[in-house]
């Protein structure tokens, strides 16, 4: 089982009009709703490529039961089966969420039920352009007592894991170092972990070891101070990290790792919505490792999902045709050994 950690849930409302120009109305043509946040995305593409996966974090309020509706495709538990076995075992004392566990097409629900409402982002696409305008709001407040629930759930979930991520922005009252604590706990149940954020909460969670982070260029800039990706990716790992994967964007993927230096790039650059590129980058990375692939192999993987992510029309998917054709045409370098 892989485990997937978002702190910072949000429903996602997508909103498509035919042509965004400020200071009008507009006339929405499609709504669509999806659970959101970097690691319910990741999660979902980890059951498209086969790997049981349980996801948690913090939903609360009207906007956190849509969402988990939405996420296990039932109005609640009730109508669902058994829970993993794993999970319930791990969230025994936690009534309030076993209650909640549903498993459905690869992906378990056991999220912990916080007082405040899950945040919504909504993104405005323009049918004219393509161009998407997005609007994300703050999460809930998470009280001392709703966290220490979260850590009593995530460290009972580490038990049957086979890798942990680690993804996106903390909400208000968590504490700027909590990635590094989850980090810590992981390498005390020699679970691998990888960790995908920004600032603060970056620069101590690379101090706490994880196995990879997976920055994109203005975080990797922002870590390290510099602007060189090379450089950059090299110092972000001798600060802390085993490994570094670089998103930059239409270039592709440099990586840093104990058994060298790469840098994977598409064959093409492909048209679409990049939304979500970089949270199929860890999904790629993840599936890997658990997969024992190598470093090169990974990151051809990496690059090749992230890709047909961008070409899908709707967000949260990808081209299965199109990734499986880019799985072998990633161009994959040696950029030199790690020092």
């Amino acid at each position: 089982m892989i485990l997937t950690v978002t702190l910072n849930t949000a429903l996602d409302v997508t909103y498509r009009v035919p042509a965004l120009v400020p200071h009008a109305s507009h006339r929405v043509t499609d709504v669509r709703e999806r659970p959101g946040g970097k690691g319910l995305n990741v999660a979902r593409l980890l059951a498209a490529l086969g790997h049981e996966t349980t996801v948690t974090g913090f939903a609360g309020g009207t906007t956190g039961r849509i969402l988990r509706d939405l996420l296990t495709g039932t109005a609640g538990a009730a109508a669902a089966g058994v829970p993993d076995a794993r999970v319930a075992d791990a969230l025994v004392p936690n009534a309030r969420v076993a209650d909640a566990l549903v498993p459905v097409a690869g992906v378990v629900d056991a999220l912990v039920p916080v007082a405040g409402a899950t945040r919504r982002t909504v993104a405005v696409v323009d049918g004219r352009t393509g161009d998407t305008t997005r609007f994300e709001e703050p999460g809930p407040v998470v009280t001392p007592a709703e966290w220490s629930a979260f850590r009593e759930v995530y460290e009972g979930l580490l038990a049957g894991a086979d890798a942990v991520a680690l993804c996106g922005s903390l909400p208000p009252g968590v504490p700027v170092g909590a990635y590094a604590g989850l980090i810590r706990a992981a390498r005390a149940a020699a679970v691998p972990v990888l960790l995908d954020t920004g600032g603060e909460p970056l620069r101590r969670g690379v101090a706490a070891r994880p196995d990879v982070v997976q920055p994109n260029a203005d975080e990797l800039a922002e870590l390290t101070g510099s602007h060189e990706p090379s450089r950059a990716t090299r110092d972000a790992r001798r600060r802390g990290a085993h490994a570094v994967v670089a998103s930059l964007g239409a270039q592709g993927l440099l990586a840093a790792t104990p058994q060298g230096d790469w840098r994977a790039v598409p064959p093409a650059r492909l048209r679409g919505n990049p939304a979500d590129a970089g949270d199929a980058v860890v999904a790629g990375l993840l599936s890997g490792l658990v997969e024992q692939l190598p470093w090169p192999v990974r990151l051809a993987r990496a690059v090749a999902l992230s890709t047909a992510t961008v070409t899908a029309p709707p967000t949260g998917d990808f081209d299965r045709r199109t990734y499986e054709e880019l799985t072998t045409r990633v161009s994959v370098t040696d950029e030199g050994r790690v020092a």
